[in-house]
């Protein structure tokens, strides 16, 4: 671990004092555990794929021919149904 140096306003030091007392840890661990938090959320939202409009070809029919879609015909196959 590495000690180092940070500056936060007044209110916000007063804040993570408090839930450090509610949590029954120390004030460092309280900011460590912020920290983690933090960065958990970070990674955790470049990481999330969104699965909204993933499947918009432009094409209207492609419900009619999902099966085929989900059995891999070929591009050619399946443009001459399309």
């Amino acid at each position: 671990m590495k000690r180092t140096t940070i500056f936060a306003d007044e209110e916000l030091l007063k804040n993570i004092k408090n839930i450090a007392q509610e949590k029954g840890i120390s004030f460092a661990e309280a900011i460590r555990q912020a920290l983690e938090q933090f960065v958990f959320q970070r990674k955790k939202g470049t990481k999330q794929l969104s699965f909204l409009a993933i499947g918009r070809s432009g094409k209207r029919n492609i419900s009619k021919y999902h099966e085929d879609l989900l059995w891999k015909k070929t591009d050619k196959e399946l443009e001459q149904n399309i």
